[in-house]
């Protein structure tokens, strides 16, 4: 078991580690059906399992029949199978899945590195002063990993994918700062070269 199984997770984790969409992590918690750190939205560890199985089942059992089972699960973190309502739902790849959800997020986690004396604490790609978050950005907004790598030859395959798991499970919040950090300042680096023949209008 890693540390962060021990720990509660947000929304946002709890998305990350069990595959479930954010805003549907956000709706089961709304529905009352699973068992939450007190005084807050947090999610216990023991409970990401009915989490995935709260998603997988929303088409198949009535609420009711799923507050009856994520409670089961929730108290008996062993069991291996459930049945409600003459379905039988094995649990043991649901755990599989969520314990690589763990270790998954753990190893995002060890990615990042935020220090004060590296880029303003800007959240950084451990080792370098690559903002996690921007490599992340690059990469939803359509950047190959072929693209990144070149662009940034420090940085292995895997690590541009945990960046965007870390940029999930953290978002960035609040308004932008007044001032830009100097890392945006500067001129971007570009992945790519165009000839310009190949530009509209030439």
């Amino acid at each position: 078991m890693t540390p962060l199984a021990k720990a509660t997770l947000t929304a946002n984790e709890a998305a990350i580690v069990t595959r479930v969409p954010v805003r549907q992590v956000h709706r089961i918690i709304d529905a009352g059906v699973l068992p939450l750190a007190r005084g807050s939205r947090t999610i216990r560890r023991n409970a990401l399992v009915g989490l995935r199985l709260a998603y997988l089942t929303a088409g198949t059992l009535t609420l009711v029949a799923r507050k009856r089972v994520i409670a089961r699960v929730v108290k008996h973190t062993d069991t291996e199978t459930i049945a409600e309502e003459a379905i039988i739902i094995p649990l043991k790849p649901i755990i599989a899945d969520v314990e690589q959800g763990l270790d998954r997020l753990e190893k995002a986690k060890a990615l990042v590195r935020i220090d004060s004396e590296i880029m303003g604490g800007t959240p950084c790609i451990e080792g370098t002063r690559i903002p996690v978050h921007m490599i992340a950005d690059m990469a939803a907004k359509g950047e190959s990993e072929a693209a990144l790598l070149a662009a940034y030859p420090s940085l292995s395959a895997e690590q541009i994918r945990l960046a965007g798991i870390y940029a999930e499970a953290y978002p960035l919040r609040g308004r932008p700062p007044l001032r830009m950090p100097a890392w945006l300042r500067k001129a971007p680096k570009t992945t790519s070269r165009l000839n310009i023949r190949d530009l509209p209008g030439s």
